[in-house]
């Protein structure tokens, strides 16, 4: 998925993160993704960069497409991170300029590292069902792996964590004994917490991890603070467990993570180190170098907006 914000700011993140347990809650920003489709940002945000190596998420619906064309997303580009495309309900193709043509649909990974370059389309089918529920994330890739070769992964089977009134999938790194397949460049966790109305439950996590708690639908208390869909709960680092009370039928997705200690700008489409980098990269877009084409998707690729007048800096993680 891309940010299809035609003036976006430079964020800034990475750094150490707060020291401690906390109860952070946040809402997410309105923002427009093509012509139909409504998302609520809760990363990045004034209150909160990042989640370990977790640095964009995105939650989508449930929205009603029965009548529309649904999400389209034109070809665009990517570097220096990983995409996490999640489904609730309805599907997404995938294309990108590796020739990749996959449908994702609910409780499949689609996982595309960009490395040092990239670009995809994402889009409803033109045969589509009625909702289309959702989350889309981006992971940053260190230093040391974010000029790898670009790559895409699909994974129809996950591995499951269960117990009474929860059914867990691991997306992305490890969680109570069970990994995920996908590729993951630093030690994190993704996992979809499916919960039934009533369960209450104590679900193991890493002490070194800092997490967050996004609430995809009905009502969850998360270590006593409720949390409704659309909004997202920092817990930061040093818990070794995270108490769950579902109130209702629910879903949250369970995000963590060592801290991202290193320096970068986050512009656009971009993950990159300096200003320049990044300026490079948005001119080669535009020229189209570097970043491959698309092919078979029906319209033109987004153009880049312009990068703004004051410097891009590489920054810590600050609020």
């Amino acid at each position: 998925m891309s940010n299809l914000d035609l003036s976006p700011s430079p964020t800034r993140c990475g750094g150490e993160a707060d020291q401690g347990p906390v109860k952070e809650l946040l809402t997410g920003r309105r923002v427009k993704l093509g012509e139909s489709t409504e998302v609520r940002r809760l990363l990045p945000g004034l209150g909160r960069r990042m989640v370990g190596a977790w640095c964009f998420v995105d939650h989508y619906g449930p929205d009603d497409i029965a009548d529309e064309p649904g999400m389209q997303v034109p070809p665009h580009p990517h570097m220096g991170l990983q995409t996490v495309s999640w489904l609730h309900e309805g599907e997404v193709l995938h294309r990108d300029s590796l020739g990749s043509l996959q449908t994702v649909r609910p409780y499949e990974l689609g996982l595309m590292t960009s490395g040092r370059a990239i670009s995809h389309s994402e889009e409803s089918p033109r045969e589509h069902a009625r909702l289309l529920h959702g989350a889309q994330l981006w992971v940053a890739l260190p230093d040391g792996h974010r000029h790898t070769a670009p790559a895409f992964e699909h994974h129809a089977a996950l591995p499951l964590v269960t117990a009474p009134g929860l059914r867990g999938t691991v997306i992305m790194g490890t969680l109570d004994g069970a990994t995920s397949p996908g590729t993951a460049y630093t030690p994190l966790v993704g996992a979809d917490l499916a919960l039934t109305e009533g369960a209450e439950l104590r679900l193991p996590l890493e002490r070194e991890f800092e997490y967050a708690v996004l609430a995809m639908s009905g009502s969850v208390d998360v270590d006593g603070v409720r949390v409704e869909p659309g909004s997202l709960l920092y817990l930061g680092c040093g818990r070794s467990e995270l108490p769950l009370l579902a109130r209702t039928d629910s879903a949250v997705l369970l995000l963590g993570g060592e801290p991202f200690e290193e320096e970068i700008v986050m512009w656009w489409n971009f993950i990159g180190r300096s200003g320049a980098e990044i300026a490079q990269a948005r001119e080669e877009w535009e020229q189209g170098l570097r970043f491959g084409e698309v092919r078979g998707y029906d319209g033109a690729r987004l153009r880049a907006p312009h990068v703004p007048a004051v410097p891009l800096k590489p920054r810590g993680r600050a609020r």
